[in-house]
């Protein structure tokens, strides 16, 4: 019995040396294992995760660069920048944005029209580090945050730059205006392969001057390191690259006359332009009504949004490049010289007026119920003889119309740095053709061709085309492009950088006939029987002019159009063209009041009042130009 117990007693030792051998080898293969995986992330993965380490702690945060500057002619500011305090969330790292709005509604204000931006942002900005629920907070707001910034993940206080219209309204479709950074201008910006350069901006250009400007205002973007501890909050700021600020850009608008001209529309909706001839350049641009750029700032609450974009005047709209008018009875002037040109007419050419004129049994209707009696080429656009101008027409015919009108600008966009130009409509055969669909409705009709001498029919052209022609009809056939920049500054380097004039076309006309049109211009303003007479009364300078009146609805033939009767939006435009001095034009303009009337009395005071700021220095004593009620009938 003690031996078998002993033989038992061997094994089971035997059996524990066994174990603890095998155990020792487990051992030293896990120390091995471990040993070797040290190797691996401590050697030879070294500088990977000393990298990804560095990542951890440092973070590299972009600089948006300050936008550079908008100023007129003169150097005062239309387009500046403020500085503030933002209340932003980062919807990333955020849990719960409707609780944290909600918290964060306790400390300052968030109002409802707050929280609608908000919610606008969010669904039309992508990969945004931060949105803002509250701008421009005041300094107890700020300390308020500040204190309970622990409670609130996601949300941070950020000093921004604002951009800042110190003018308001003032040249508003000149400016244009800023707005967050939405997902198709991300796209735009990552096609033209700029997009790294936006790294840290949240506004870019919208429309205008801040748009079609927008990579001279932007400037470059810089970069910061920055270590961050566990929660990722700025520690201390490493290594700095400097952003560097967007160029200033100078415009040729003179802030006075510009004011000056949206002053004298007073509350009537329409256009003007005024271009100083010998070099294209923009000396105002007005389109009313306007807005405040500054709304779209702190980016435009849904109200305010809703109540620019749906109302019936559309204040958004660019009238002045982007709205067609027919241009009624100051496309005479032009008419009168392609007859000249063309050898139609002479300037001894007569006709007796009856009051209309029958052509494929129809009756054109002259405005003055009896004619103009015997009306030459000069009487015919000092008291705009509509007569005179449907012989006219039917004896050019209209190709040679389209060819004639064509070099002047008509029916094509002028080039003016603006974005959302219209090119018009310059009616042709050809034009018609492609325009329509049916075989009926693309052939041209020669009673057509009698509306378009006078201005209606399928004519429709901008403000700034008719400006154009103006200018260049002043300028004795010399077209150069419109321009609205005059310089721009690198902010940097304090290189200045001109936008040169640039001629666009040298319309060959002979010089004794384009005399001639000008000297029957100067007549519609000072001959006693001229259309512009009344508005021109005493004028102190020397001005050449063309009244027009456009029809918005046809009126039948048989039926007489009695302004009273007719809904203020149906009743005809008023527009007036006008270049002074004759004899050394400086400046050239074109005005349309919408649904004003006759363009003596609504369209030609207003380009009086342009006319003696800028050439007198004398402004209006109030806002708002008189109509002229005195005014004869017609254009």
């Amino acid at each position: 019995m003690h031996l078998a117990e002993l033989k038992d007693y061997e094994r089971e030792l035997y059996n524990f040396h066994l174990r603890m051998v095998i155990a020792a080898v487990v051992a030293l293969l896990a120390f091995g294992a471990l040993l070797a995986r040290f190797v691996y992330l401590q050697v030879l993965q070294h500088d990977y995760y000393q990298t990804k380490a560095e990542d951890n702690r440092i973070s590299i945060v972009p600089i948006a660069p300050n936008r550079g500057l908008i100023v007129d002619r003169n150097g005062i500011v239309l387009a500046g920048n403020d500085s503030g305090y933002t209340l932003e969330i980062a919807p990333d790292k955020t849990p719960d944005l409707e609780r944290t709005i909600d918290q964060l509604s306790k400390l300052v204000e968030i109002q409802p029209k707050d929280r609608s931006r908000f919610e606008r942002l969010l669904a039309e900005t992508r990969s945004a580090d931060s949105l803002p629920i509250r701008t421009r907070l005041s300094d107890a707001e700020v300390a308020r945050v500040a204190a309970n910034r622990y409670r609130f993940p996601g949300v941070e206080i950020k000093a921004r730059l604002f951009r800042d219209y110190p003018l308001g309204e003032t040249a508003s479709h000149v400016l244009g205006y800023t707005g967050r950074i939405t997902e198709r201008d991300q796209e735009r910006l990552e096609a033209l392969g700029v997009s790294a350069n936006y790294r840290g901006t949240d506004v870019i250009g919208k429309s205008g001057i801040e748009a079609s400007y927008q990579e001279d205002l932007h400037g470059n973007a810089g970069f910061e390191q920055v270590e961050i501890d566990a929660a990722g909050r700025a520690i201390r700021t490493l290594t700095r690259t400097a952003a560097h600020p967007g160029d200033d850009v100078a415009l040729t608008i003179d802030t006075g006359l510009q004011q000056v001209a949206e002053a004298a529309f007073g509350d009537r909706r329409g256009a003007l332009v005024a271009l100083e001839p010998a070099t294209g350049a923009v000396l105002a641009l007005v389109s009313q009504p306007g807005f405040d750029p500054n709304l779209f700032v702190d980016g435009i609450d849904p109200q305010s949004w809703d109540a620019l974009n749906n109302s019936p005047d559309h204040p958004l709209n660019n009238r002045a490049i982007a709205g067609l008018y027919p241009p009624g009875s100051t496309l005479k002037p032009y008419l009168a010289l392609a007859a000249l040109e063309l050898g139609k007419r002479t300037p001894k050419s007569s006709i007796v007026d009856p009051g209309y004129f029958m052509f494929g049994g129809r009756r054109f209707r002259d405005d003055r119920p009896g004619g103009h009696g015997v009306v030459n080429l000069y009487k015919s656009l000092v008291e705009s003889c509509d007569t005179y101008y449907y012989m006219l027409s039917n004896d050019l015919g209209i190709d040679a119309i389209a060819q004639f009108l064509a070099p002047f600008g008509f029916g094509s966009r002028t080039g003016i740095d603006l974005d959302g130009e219209a090119s018009g409509v310059l009616p042709s055969p050809e034009w018609k053709a492609k325009r329509f669909r049916s075989p009926e409705q693309k052939k041209w009709y020669p009673g057509e061709t009698i509306s378009v001498g006078i201005g209606q029919g399928y004519n429709a052209y901008t403000p700034i085309q008719l400006a154009l022609a103006l200018a260049t009809l002043a300028n004795g056939g010399v077209m150069y492009r419109p321009r609205l920049v005059d310089h721009i500054d690198n902010t940097r380097t304090g290189e200045r950088r001109y936008e040169e004039p640039q001629l666009v076309r040298r319309i060959p006309l002979h010089e004794a006939n384009v005399a001639f049109i000008k000297h029957a211009m100067e007549g519609v303003n000072r001959d006693p029987e001229g259309t512009g007479a009344r508005a021109f009364a005493g004028a102190q300078y020397t001005s050449a002019g063309k009244t027009g009146t456009a029809q918005v609805i046809s009126i039948k033939q048989n039926e007489k159009y009695e302004e009273k009767n007719v809904a203020e939006r149906l009743r005809d435009h008023s527009l007036y063209v006008v270049f002074a001095p004759v004899e050394s034009p400086k400046i050239a303009l074109a005005v349309v009041v919408e649904n004003g009337g006759f363009g003596a009395r609504a369209a030609a005071p207003i380009a009086r009042a342009v006319l003696d700021y800028y050439l007198l220095g004398k402004a209006p004593a109030r806002k708002g130009v008189k109509e002229d009620d005195s005014s004869q009938a017609g254009d």
